[in-house]
């Protein structure tokens, strides 16, 4: 875990990123913050006001002198904020809906990183998934040619790395969903050091069973060929013919992934997130993420139950996606 990190920090040296915490009021993100700024990873940028919050920094025995502190009712560039808003919800919402949504420090800190006043953000520790996500969806909106947001782990175990996806977001994906969410979870990889080696699971190997379900998958595969001609990328895999040499040296002899796989997308959310809890509890890999891809610019959904090195270590990894 700690190479992982290490990874990170070299590449966000000396560049100046700035990540939104909206949920200033929360003790766990002023402290990450101030750890953050300490170690001047990311300028963190958080929503509030500033006396109650150098007041909690205090209190908490920390400093935030070195981050930036913004209030929604004293923003100086608000009536463009709220010009943009109307503007990029094309007819959605009034000007006077949006003074009052804005008022939400998750729709303010996602206009902040819309309006390029910030790199990306990071909520979800006082807010539920469907609060961080939705502006995110509804402002900053999905990368050309992605069609919906998706979540990766990274699986990591000693000097092990691994990508699950996508465990976090769409239910049922279809042929298409999973194309797209092989090609971004590649770009993932790349993102931590990982030479992605795709392999799209399912409970038959190269057509050993045939149903809909694996049909789907072999759709999605060539699908994500012609997204990215360079991928390596092969399936339909049971897991143990991906993972381990001398099951693909059988059951799939010609496929270019014999056995070294390390990004595995799951045919649906029911089993990637079973996958990434059963390698979490018996497996002892420890599980970064939820992390989203697709979007425009990183947003990214912190667990409720998240302690301070989490909402550091995300922060970390947002701050990563926003240099691809």
């Amino acid at each position: 875990m700690s190479d992982l990190f290490t990874d990170l920090k070299q590449k966000l040296h000396n560049k100046d990123i700035k990540i939104v915490l909206p949920e200033a009021s929360d003790e766990r993100v002023v402290e990450a913050a101030s750890k953050l700024s300490e170690d001047k990873l990311v300028t963190p940028v958080l929503i509030g006001d500033e006396a109650e919050v150098k007041q909690k920094a205090g209190d908490l025995g920390v400093q935030v002198d070195q981050c930036e502190i913004i209030n929604p009712a004293s923003y100086d560039r608000f009536d463009e904020m709220v010009q943009a808003f109307v503007e990029r919800r094309k007819g959605k919402a009034t000007e006077e809906d949006a003074r009052k949504i804005l008022q939400d420090e998750n729709y303010f800190g996602t206009m902040l990183v819309y309006m390029n006043e910030a790199h990306g953000l990071v909520s979800g520790a006082a807010h539920s998934t469907a609060d961080t996500v939705r502006p995110a969806l509804q402002i900053i909106k999905t990368k050309p040619g992605v069609k919906k947001t998706s979540g990766v782990f990274i699986m990591v175990r000693d000097e092990e790395k691994y990508v699950f996806a996508d465990c976090a977001i769409n239910i049922a994906p279809n042929n298409e969903d999973l194309a797209e969410i092989a090609v971004e979870s590649a770009e993932t990889a790349n993102l931590f050091n990982i030479d992605p080696r795709v392999a799209m699971l399912s409970f038959s190997t190269k057509g050993s069973a045939k149903s809909e379900e694996t049909e789907k998958v072999e759709q999605a595969i060539e699908m994500a060929k012609e997204k990215n001609s360079e991928l390596v990328i092969d399936g339909e895999f049971q897991f143990d013919a991906a993972f381990v040499p001398s099951v693909a040296q059988k059951k799939a002899p010609d496929s270019p992934i014999q056995g070294d796989a390390n990004t595995f997308i799951f045919p649906s959310l029911e089993a990637g997130n079973i996958g990434y809890k059963i390698a979490q509890r018996l497996g002892n890999f420890d599980a970064v993420g939820p992390i989203l891809q697709g979007l425009n610019q990183p947003v990214n959904d912190l667990s409720r139950g998240c302690s301070v090195d989490d909402v550091y270590k995300l922060s970390m990894i947002t701050a990563a996606q926003s240099l691809e």
